[in-house]
């Protein structure tokens, strides 16, 4: 299997390169917020200027980083199946990351959740006529204007046509380049529109955003998304797999593994038992704050943009 060794990057993590001036240190919730404000603008201005990697995997899967989340490409005869669309504003660098995978069109494109760093890219990849495929509820999401409170940001609808057409409640199945695709909902977990895809015969799973692989992740309350369903997520995730399986995260390093899953759910597990037993004493959430509820996963998921504070209050929101 692949080993992801490489350290994260400035065209790895478009999240990653907006880290906080004080490099993952204890802010206070205010400061925590203010961090947050201004988020989209950032990635969008990194991602116009990343470089795309290639990350070459199994049964002509690969994974495209540096453009939002983690994009994973199906190439064959049948053409291109691309998961995620990423940012629209990387669309020179993403045109020659496809190239370089072959000539093939792009003619089935799937939005793992609604989120602008997975599906804003649509509105450029629609020209190429793949279909679009998602959860029903990616499509009611990108049909009309959302706002991410945490975020203070009104993400405006998508264009008609780079809507996805093809929806599905539960599970959905692709026969494409003698490869299966296996399409399922995770139920409410990082928004309410979040769907894992397996290659089944390659042994690879696509989790989205319920994965941030060396992180602390976003949830998105505004749209659906829990603590408890995040970590839901991770365990069906973790059920999913085993240690052969290769795991492309949402965000992070891109090429990951059952041990680093284990790793997420059991600090999503821990840091929610211990702000909740804080709250269950009934303590403010900047005392909370104080009291460093994450510090024990710090070193290794606490050094980029959601920082531990800011984690601590998106864990808050939903105990």
């Amino acid at each position: 299997m692949p080993k992801a060794t490489h350290a994260l990057s400035r065209r790895g993590f478009c999240l990653c390169c907006l880290s906080a001036a004080a490099g993952g240190a204890w802010l206070t919730p205010r400061q925590a917020f203010a961090e947050a404000l201004g988020i989209v603008e950032g990635i969008q201005a990194e991602a116009a200027k990343s470089p795309i990697a290639i990350h070459r995997l199994r049964g002509d899967v690969a994974v495209l980083e540096g453009s939002g989340g983690n994009v994973a490409v199906l190439n064959g005869p049948d053409g291109k199946v691309m998961i995620d669309a990423g940012i629209a504003v990387s669309r020179p660098q993403m045109e020659k990351a496809l190239a370089a995978l072959g000539p093939e069109p792009v003619t089935h494109l799937i939005n793992t959740h609604w989120h602008f760093d997975h599906a804003i890219g649509n509105e450029w990849l629609h020209e190429l006529g793949p279909q679009i495929l998602a959860h029903e509820n990616t499509r009611k999401r990108l049909l009309t204007m959302q706002r991410v409170e945490d975020w203070e940001y009104d993400f405006k609808p998508l264009s008609e046509a780079a809507l996805p057409t093809a929806l599905f409640a539960d599970e959905h199945r692709l026969q494409l380049n003698g490869t299966t695709l296996h399409m399922r909902y995770f139920g409410p977990a990082h928004t309410d529109s979040d769907i894992g895809v397996s290659f089944v015969e390659p042994d690879i799973l696509h989790t989205g955003d319920t994965f941030w692989n060396g992180v602390y992740p976003f949830i998105d309350y505004s749209t659906g998304g829990s603590i408890d369903g995040s970590i839901r997520a991770a365990e069906t995730n973790l059920a999913a797999v085993t240690d052969r399986t290769i795991i492309i995260p949402g965000h992070g390093r891109p090429v990951s593994n059952r041990a680093e899953l284990q790793a997420f759910r059991d600090m999503l597990v821990g840091v929610r038992a211990n702000v909740a037993a804080l709250k269950k004493k009934r303590m403010s959430l900047e005392a909370i704050v104080a009291a460093q509820p994450t510090a024990a996963y710090d070193a290794v998921f606490g050094q980029f943009v959601i920082s531990p504070a800011l984690f601590t209050k998106v864990v808050y929101e939903g105990v």
